[in-house]
């Protein structure tokens, strides 16, 4: 696709019905693959359609999304259309598949640690413990040290009132 040409969602549209995709209740469709299912949706700038959007839900694994990547390559090579992840800011091919998952592996973390998003929590805990103990959080640390002062004090206070006969 020739950048400021306008997008063809109807090509789109019918390679897609070539695919396994499937029509939900609310009128959303879902595309399946082997890994797991992408909500296939439209993107709408000033009531036109430019794009044909993909979202791979943020509890999959790293496979579905490999996958989602090389298959969607493909349609858009045979559309004459791009592959754009806007995350990355960048069109993208069947090869690429290694920096989109190193950028959705942010995104799961940072919704399921930071956002709190409950589709990524278990997905970005998961993450987190795979990759090897991380230590105390920051506050529980600051909280671990205050109390080890405040027990230092109180054994420091005491001595001191012990040796001159306080007590």
């Amino acid at each position: 696709m020739t950048p400021g040409t306008p997008y063809e969602a109807a090509r789109v549209d019918g390679l897609l019905s070539e695919k396994r995709v499937s029509v939900r209740a609310d009128g959303n469709r879902l595309w399946h693959f082997q890994h797991g299912d992408v909500e296939v949706g439209v993107l709408r700038e000033g009531g036109q359609v430019v794009a044909t959007e993909l979202r791979i839900p943020l509890s999959e694994r790293t496979d579905l999304v490999r996958e989602v990547v090389a298959e969607a390559a493909l349609l858009a090579n045979s559309a004459g259309a791009r592959l754009v992840d806007p995350q990355l800011g960048r069109s993208l091919s069947a090869n690429d598949d290694g920096m989109v998952v190193d950028q959705y592996l942010r995104t799961v973390r940072y919704a399921g640690e930071v956002a709190g998003v409950p589709e990524a929590m278990s997905t970005s805990y998961g993450l987190s413990t795979s990759e090897g103990a991380r230590g105390f959080q920051p506050g529980v640390k600051f909280f671990l040290l205050a109390l080890g002062v405040f027990f230092f004090l109180y054994l420091l206070v005491d001595s001191l009132t012990t040796s001159l006969g306080g007590r």
